[in-house]
């Protein structure tokens, strides 16, 4: 139980740390892109409206945006640079960032505890498995490729 607490623990404050580096740096781009030229397009009703809705509603996005896989960045990103006030922001990474560590900590650490006894007791075994872990990440991302690239190329052939 002392090894999950520690690593949660650890993992919590790198995601406070990530998190909260990307909101800052939404922050300071959403800050400077109201001062360049794009000021005019960002400063119009519908925006403005998106940007109130964001403020308001985007706590809740935040916080479960940690329990996905690639969203949490844009997520913290976009509510830094819609200017999310803090006293919203802050509850929600703090849940959401607890969230994601006791996921990670738990079945992380429970992964590399079956794989190192699968790799002490069935080398193997042990081995297969990573390989087969591998191919299928591989696979995802393969597949993934093939998906976008027939989208675009879709999009394209339509335009001509």
């Amino acid at each position: 139980m002392d090894k999950i607490a520690i690593t949660a623990g650890v993992l919590y404050v790198i995601v406070l740390l990530r998190a909260g580096g990307t909101f800052a740096v939404g922050w300071l781009a959403g800050a400077g892109a109201r001062r360049s030229r794009f000021a005019g397009r960002i400063s119009s009703a519908k925006f403005r409206r998106a940007e109130r809705a964001i403020q308001r509603w985007g706590a809740p996005v935040v916080a479960v945006s940690f329990l996905t896989v690639g969203f949490q960045t844009a997520a913290n990103f976009l509510a830094g640079s819609m200017r999310m006030p803090l006293r919203r922001y802050l509850p929600a990474l703090f849940a959401g960032g607890a969230a994601w560590a006791l996921i990670y900590a738990t079945a992380g650490l429970g992964v590399l505890e079956v794989l190192g006894k699968l790799f002490a007791e069935r080398t193997a075994l042990g081995v297969s498995a990573v390989a087969a872990l591998l191919l299928a990440a591989c696979g995802v991302v393969v597949y993934r490729r093939r998906r976008a690239a027939q989208s675009s190329g879709d999009a394209v052939a339509e335009e001509s």
